[in-house]
């Protein structure tokens, strides 16, 4: 039977495991920080740690990091969110106890060497400046910070080049102190390795690590206003995002709320915005939907690339998808057809150990106890058309949709 098991460190760092027969194991510590945890001169910071922390150890230079597991066909990876920062690593069984020690080394034992500062630098400017090439990407992050205005959490993960630039060492060290909290991480594991073994090797690497617990409280976001802005850009394509803002629901309504992203413009090619704009009228190459819970909020979208004749036609075809799910209750049919289709591609998508992995780490930051996919499933199937008629009604509602558009210079 499928199931996860629970240990805690006693400085507070959690452990969720779960043993699948598999040659491999992922590991992953994932902290609870994030760019919404940035102070107002700090923005960029959490990503630039993300970076930095792989560059020097107090005993490894940079190539002895990078080479520790990749030496032995292992593979170590990071990313930093809104909300968190995951350092994680894949290695054949027999490696992990390396992947383990190598994970507490770099986030907890790293230099942060001046000079090593300065070249991450570039390396970051690179990637700011290869996603300003990229209005399919930007256009994400420049609507959340429209929606989240005066908010931390709208800020951009990658900083600006101004912020990146005044980056020192006692500014990464002042934000670790004040952020990467030991009762606010989580250690996740997916492998072949028995529960009891796994703990006695983390506590190996994590128990000495001194206990910090976290002293404040996240800003909740309010005061939310519409807004409807253009841009003129150098693109090739017009882009569109429309989308708002929602509260952090309990279990059933997310659950509800995914059902609904995913039956209007989810990964399925049969998707209502996608037969509707694409594969009847081909005004667009590509559009979709998205739902994204954060700690204390969430966030709906919708994004479309087209030609910029179809600009508009292409707004009143969302807008017209969302007025029959606001106004049409799903059929028997129709709601079996979309539970099933939602049911297949969590199953598939959590095929992947490294996959389940991340999100158990995330969920087990929030959760006491984080449910096992046939428990998620098994609450799908008893949602109820008049359940997702009442989210349509919530989370497609016109008049608190906001919009941003990309048109040709």
């Amino acid at each position: 039977m499928e199931k996860y098991n629970y240990f805690q460190l006693n400085n507070g760092i959690k452990v969720i495991h779960k043993e699948v027969d598999s040659n491999v194991t992922h590991v992953g510590l994932v902290v609870n920080t994030g760019t919404r945890d940035e102070l107002p001169d700090e923005n960029g910071i959490a990503h630039f740690i993300e970076h930095t922390i792989f560059k020097s150890t107090q005993k490894r230079n940079t190539y002895q990091v990078l080479s520790y597991l990749e030496n032995v066909g292992g593979d170590v990876n990071a990313y930093t969110t809104k909300e968190e920062t995951f350092f994680y690593a894949s290695v054949l069984n027999r490696y992990f106890d390396r992947a383990l020690e190598l994970l507490s080394d770099i986030v907890f034992h790293a230099a942060f060497h001046e000079k090593d500062l300065e070249t991450e630098k570039e390396v970051v400017m690179e990637e700011i400046n290869s996603y300003k090439d990229n209005p399919a990407e930007l256009i994400f992050d420049e609507f959340e910070n429209q929606i989240f205005a005066g908010h931390p959490l709208g800020t951009f993960i990658l900083g600006t080049p101004k912020s990146v630039r005044k980056f020192h060492r006692e500014n990464i060290l002042s934000f670790i102190r004040r952020t990467y909290h030991t009762d606010q991480m989580v250690i996740a594991v997916v492998g072949n390795l028995p529960f009891k073994k796994c703990i006695r090797e983390i506590q190996q690497h994590f128990e000495l690590v001194p206990e910090r617990l976290r002293q404040f409280q996240r800003q909740p976001f309010q005061n939310y206003q519409v807004q409807h802005i253009q841009k003129r850009i150098r693109t090739n394509q017009a882009h569109l995002i429309i989308g708002c803002p929602l509260p952090r629901y309990e279990e059933r309504k997310h659950l509800t709320a995914s059902l609904l992203n995913n039956l209007l413009g989810g990964p399925g090619l049969n998707t209502r915005l996608n037969m509707a704009i694409r594969e009847k009228k081909g005004y667009v190459y590509s559009i979709e939907s998205a739902y994204a819970a954060l700690s204390d909020a969430s966030l709906f979208t919708v994004y479309a690339g087209m030609d910029e004749k179809n600009f508009e036609k292409c707004n009143e075809l969302i807008l017209k998808e969302f007025k029959k799910l606001r106004e049409q209750k799903l059929g028997t049919l129709q709601l079996q057809r979309a539970k099933l289709q939602l049911i297949g591609q969590t199953c598939i998508s959590n095929e992947s150990n490294v996959t389940e992995m991340l999100s158990i780490g995330k969920n087990h930051l929030i959760y006491k106890e984080v449910e096992t996919i046939p428990e998620l499933l098994e609450k799908v199937g008893t949602i109820t058309a008049e359940e997702v008629l009442e989210m349509a009604n919530e989370m497609l509602r016109e008049e608190r949709l906001s919009r941003l558009a990309y048109l040709k210079k």
